[in-house]
C-alpha cells in the first residue's frame, strides 16, 4: 500500500508521466586536437550505432565511426571527414546563420539540420554540399533568438519534426512543428514538466519520439531527462520518462540518437561543451527499457 502511494505521488509530481528508467552504460570523453572541435549540439548514428555525423553550434560538421569493445562500449572515435557548412550561395555560413542545433537523417541520404539565429531547417546532401532550403513556418520569425529550433527528428516516411527550446511561458507546452507533403503544421505539443527545456529529439527504430531535455543548477551543473512518446496520427500518447540524471552527472547533453543492437534499444547522447575549458565533450550511452 505504501509503495503504491509513493509511486502515485511521483506520477503526480511528474504530471502523470509514466516511469521506465534506462540503464546507464558509459561516458566516453571525446577529445580532438583541432580548434574547430567542440560545441556539438546534435548527432545522428546509423542503424548499428557505429557511423556518426555530428554538427556544432558554429556550423562545423564531423563524420566518422566509433570503435567498440566486446561489450559494445565505445573505446575510440575515428573522424573521417570534417567541414564547415555552407549557405545557399556556396559560401560558408556567418556567425548569425551558423548555429546548428539539430540533425536528422534524410530518407534518400544526407541530412536535415535545424538552426537558431535565423530559424530554419535545411537539407544537405553531404557535409560539403550547398543546402536546399525548406519553407519556413510563419511562427519561425517570432521565435526567441537563442532558444528556437533546438530539436529535430524524422520518421521512416521522411516526415520531419522540430521543437523549439522554449515554449514562451512556463505553463505552455512546447509546440511540435511537422513538415509533411511540403507544408508545415503543428499537430501536437510536448507537455512542459518542471524547469526542463528542450535540447534534442529523435524517432527511434520503434517509431517513438524521444525528447531530450536539460536543466541547469548554478551550484550543481546540468541535469538531463529523456521522455518517450507514441505518435498516433495527430496526437502524442503514452508519455514515459525513460531517463533522468542528477545535476552534474553529465555535461550539457544536447544531441540524441536512438538505435537498436542485438539486445534491444540504445540511445547515444552527446554534450555541447560551449568551447569552454570548464566543460567537456561527452558521449553518453544508455540502454532503453524493454519495449512493451
Amino acid at each position: 500500500m505504501r509503495a503504491r502511494f509513493t509511486f502515485a505521488l511521483v506520477l503526480a509530481l511528474l504530471g502523470q508521466a509514466a516511469l521506465a528508467q534506462s540503464e546507464y552504460l558509459q561516458t566516453f570523453v571525446w577529445r580532438m586536437d583541432d580548434d574547430t572541435f567542440g560545441g556539438l549540439s546534435s548527432m545522428k548514428l546509423n542503424s548499428n550505432g557505429l557511423v556518426f555525423t555530428t554538427l556544432s553550434d558554429r556550423g562545423q560538421g564531423f563524420e566518422g565511426s566509433f570503435m567498440r569493445d566486446e561489450n559494445g562500449k565505445i573505446s575510440a572515435v575515428s573522424v573521417t571527414d570534417s567541414a564547415r557548412l555552407k549557405g545557399v550561395r556556396d559560401k560558408y555560413l556567418n556567425h548569425f546563420r551558423s548555429d546548428v542545433e539539430g540533425i536528422t537523417a534524410a530518407p534518400k541520404g544526407g541530412f536535415y539540420a535545424s538552426f537558431e539565429g535565423w530559424h530554419r531547417v535545411w537539407y544537405y546532401r553531404k557535409l560539403t554540399a550547398k543546402p536546399v532550403q525548406l519553407p519556413r513556418h510563419s511562427d519561425f520569425r517570432d521565435l526567441q533568438p537563442n532558444s528556437s529550433l533546438e530539436a529535430l527528428a524524422s520518421d521512416a516516411m521522411g516526415t520531419i519534426y522540430t521543437i523549439p527550446e522554449r515554449s514562451g511561458k512556463t505553463d505552455r507546452p512546447f509546440p511540435v512543428y511537422r513538415f509533411k507533403a511540403g507544408k508545415w503544421d503543428i499537430p501536437f505539443s510536448v507537455p512542459r514538466r518542471g524547469r526542463f527545456l528542450i535540447a534534442g529529439a529523435d524517432i527511434g527504430p520503434d517509431g517513438r519520439l524521444y525528447v531530450l531535455e536539460r536543466d541547469f543548477w548554478v551550484l550543481g551543473g546540468f541535469s538531463s531527462r529523456v521522455r518517450r512518446f507514441e505518435i498516433k496520427g495527430d496526437t502524442l500518447e503514452n508519455e514515459t520518462e525513460v531517463m533522468r540524471s542528477f545535476a552534474g552527472k553529465h555535461d550539457n547533453l544536447e544531441g540524441i540518437s536512438v538505435w537498436r543492437d542485438a539486445t534491444g534499444l540504445r540511445m547515444t547522447l552527446v554534450s555541447d561543451d560551449n568551447f569552454s575549458r570548464l566543460q567537456r565533450t561527452e558521449i553518453v550511452e544508455y540502454r532503453l527499457p524493454l519495449e512493451p
